[in-house]
């Protein structure tokens, strides 16, 4: 491969496996501890598995550095769902109207998965990079300190009808979350392993 493609592939896999070591542990509100038991009866521990912390994250670590993880683990997790709806959807054949940039390259000659990343120019990523970190440092976290649990970004105006559910109903849906970006931290990172492989992808 490529050397920018080889090093950007190890980069991207480096950080969806650190993003979701903590991925089977699990986030309701708990007692400070430092045992791994305080943590046995959070959000995400299911079966199979049950507490699953092969890393050893957890180990003496007290509810700010869980709370933290999980943080970590449900922002991946809706990178990754994002991610992996942009690989369906662009596979499929969608793509914005217009053009990308004012030189006329259109958003449909851009190639779908890791190959977009050549086609886009160097300050055309740069503007991407930018509006991430944008989003990192002043949109997506808790503004207003209103969060009730870790990743709850609402802050005081988005709500679409979260406050209607009943407190089981909250923690299925919390639950489902997780779990959705647990199966796309793994699924776009088995895309864009299989793509570098040279696999052929729809």
């Amino acid at each position: 491969f490529p050397k920018p493609i080889e090093n950007m592939m190890k980069l991207a896999t480096l950080a969806l496996i650190a993003g979701s070591a903590a991925a089977f542990a699990p986030s309701k509100v708990a007692q400070t501890s430092t045992s791994l038991n305080a943590f046995e009866d959070e959000l995400g521990v299911q079966p199979p598995l049950g507490f699953f912390d092969p890393l050893g994250l957890l180990t003496d670590a007290d509810q700010d550095r869980f709370d933290r993880l999980r943080y970590v683990e449900l922002k991946h997790g809706r990178i990754s769902q994002l991610a992996f709806l942009g690989q369906i959807v662009t596979r499929y054949g969608v793509h914005l109207p217009g053009n990308i940039d004012k030189s006329g390259t259109s958003f449909d000659s851009i190639p779908d998965g890791w190959a977009a990343v050549d086609a886009i120019s160097s300050s055309g990523l740069a503007q991407i990079v930018a509006f991430v970190g944008l989003l990192e440092v002043a949109v997506m976290k808790d503004v207003t300190g209103e969060a009730e649990f870790p990743g709850d970004f609402r802050n005081g105006a988005l709500d679409f009808g979260w406050d209607t559910f009943d407190e089981e109903t909250q923690y299925s849906k919390r639950g489902i979350e997780l779990n959705n970006g647990r199966a796309a931290q793994l699924g776009i990172l088995g895309l864009m392993v299989h793509e570098q492989l040279g696999g052929d992808l729809p």
